[in-house]
């Protein structure tokens, strides 16, 4: 897999900015916003005479070896940015992941939890993930399912933080022969992705001024049965540690 970034910079800006925070894939001039527009991503929001004219609206295109298109993620707001490893895990891709992931052996369920990224700034949009695996002929309520406990997982709220809702796998229809019912479940190992800003805003600057390390906690919820008995419903406590890093707005002036 390969990457590299376009944006309607100078040589010279792209060079210093490259050169000043590490970079190490290319990053592509693209004179007079000419492949921004093919693309169909100028924004147009903002006026030809401003001298900020030419940038698109930010976003990832995934493609494939034959330049074929296969997935694109676009952000609400300029001031964002989706990781590569957040896209990656939400295309239920494998990451190489810089943080140890947490392994937790819960009742009947072993939990794997991660945070797709190690580092984040002002904007930055990542991702928790818990990969879970049901034991031996053990199912977990999906959600969707009634009279019982179906998966969840809840993140603490605090200042500087903006959650998006989860997202969960689509689910297998399981019929208990017993009560003659059909229910959502899980039978085999599955992903939910949390996805996660650093608030980009004013209230976002105040609350995370000065701001080094980040320790984001929250707890996933599930019950687990097998085709005899329903056990009672677990909650198991998680945490994620991240470091905070400021933004870059030096700006070099192009040569």
């Amino acid at each position: 897999m390969g990457l590299a970034a376009i944006s309607y910079d100078p040589v010279a800006v792209l060079a210093d900015f490259s050169a000043r925070r590490g970079i190490t894939f290319p990053l592509l001039s693209d004179r007079g916003s000419e492949t921004i527009k093919r693309y169909g991503i100028l924004n147009t929001t903002v006026d030809a005479k401003d001298q900020l004219y030419g940038y698109p609206f930010p976003g990832t295109f995934i493609v494939d070896r034959q330049g074929v298109v296969t997935s694109r993620f676009f952000e609400e707001a300029y001031q964002e940015r989706d990781t590569v490893s957040s896209i990656l895990v939400r295309l239920g891709q494998q990451v190489d992941v810089r943080v140890r992931p947490t392994k937790i052996a819960g009742a009947h369920v072993t939990v794997t939890s991660y945070a797709t990224d190690e580092v984040a700034a002002q904007g930055t949009h990542f991702s928790l993930v818990l990969d879970v695996t049901p034991g031996p002929r053990v199912h977990v309520y999906a959600p969707g399912a009634r009279d019982y406990r179906p998966v969840a997982i809840s993140v603490e709220p605090q200042p500087g933080l903006v959650l998006k809702a989860p997202q969960y796998p689509k689910s297998e229809d399981y019929f208990f022969k017993p009560l003659k019912e059909h229910v959502p479940v899980y039978q085999h190992p599955f992903r939910i992705v949390q996805d996660v800003t650093l608030d980009p805003s004013k209230e976002g600057t105040a609350a995370l001024k000065d701001v080094t390390s980040l320790t984001i906690t929250g707890r996933f919820e599930y019950q687990a049965c097998d085709d005899r008995v329903c056990f009672t419903p677990q909650s198991v406590p998680l945490s994620w540690t991240l470091a905070v890093k400021p933004l870059d707005r030096e700006r070099a002036k192009p040569h």
